[in-house]
Parts: C-alpha cells; sequence; structure tokens
C-alpha cells in the first residue's frame, strides 16, 4: 500500500468522523420541567368535598398558587426541544388549574395546554352558569335593555 493510498484513506476517514460529528451536535435535546399529578390521582379529587388540605396531602404542593385571595393551585409542566445552537423551543405546555371557593373547599378542577400559541381548555370538571345571585325576575328584566328590533326583521 502506498503512500498515496494511506492519505486517501486517511481523508475519507477524517470527512467521515467530521460529519457523524455534525450529525450528532444536531440532534435535538428535550428538556422536561414542572409537574402535574397523574390522571389517577386527579380522578380521587371530589369536588365540592376535597379542601386545600387534601389537596396538599394527596398530589402535593403545587408549584404556584393564586396570590389574589390564595383562589387556587396551579401545576405546571413544560417540554423543550434544543436543536443545536439553536435557542430552546417550547414544544407543549400543560397547566392544571384547582379552583376553590372561599371556604377553601374545592370548587373547579381544569386543565390547560398550549396549541399553535394558544392556551386551549384540555378537560373541566365542573362550569360555573354565570347566572349567580340573579333570580328569574331580574335576568328577565335585565335583558330588556338588550333588545334589537333589526334582528327580528334581517
Amino acid at each position: 500500500m502506498g503512500i498515496t493510498n494511506y492519505t486517501g484513506v486517511m481523508r475519507r476517514m477524517l470527512l467521515g468522523a467530521v460529519m457523524s460529528g455534525g450529525l450528532v451536535a444536531c440532534a435535538p435535546e428535550f428538556a422536561n420541567h414542572g409537574y402535574i399529578p397523574p390522571q389517577e390521582d386527579l380522578d380521587q379529587i371530589v369536588v365540592g368535598v376535597d379542601t386545600r388540605a387534601s389537596i396538599e396531602e394527596s398530589i402535593g404542593v403545587p408549584s404556584t398558587a393564586g396570590v389574589v385571595n390564595d383562589s387556587g393551585f396551579y401545576y405546571v409542566r413544560s417540554r423543550k426541544k434544543t436543536l443545536g445552537p439553536l435557542a430552546p423551543k417550547e414544544i407543549e405546555r400543560q397547566v392544571l388549574a384547582i379552583s376553590f371557593d372561599s371556604a377553601g373547599v374545592v370548587s373547579n378542577v381544569e386543565r390547560f395546554g398550549l396549541e399553535r400559541g394558544q392556551v386551549v381548555p384540555l378537560s373541566r370538571r365542573v362550569t360555573t352558569s354565570g347566572v349567580e345571585n340573579n333570580g328569574f325576575l331580574r335576568q328577565l328584566l335585565g335583558n330588556l335593555g338588550r333588545f334589537n328590533p333589526t334582528a327580528l326583521a334581517g
């Protein structure tokens, strides 16, 4: 084997090593942050019965809590993808919100996700009617000012 053949083989090996190293450097890396309790644990929460203390005991202390009147517990989990030297990109986010009433009893359990940069609800246990503290007569009279005769004609 001559010196020319040997140099060609070494060049090909070096080129292969550089290309392999470049491909490995471009492999995506994933990072998980935060915590959301498993669905089995969430299924054990009873709306209207469980309290702040029972939630902390059964599924753990949240990563974030409501700052206004201790309104709720928020569990947040996100997943980020980094490709080579590029900045990390968030590819998944979930937020679990557990709301409490003024007595500290669970009033709602909701799960939100991130789809195309928009926060969307994934699941809800209880929804409010929006007509609290309004009797039938108050609701009826409250709609009189909203009457639009052109809507009937058109």
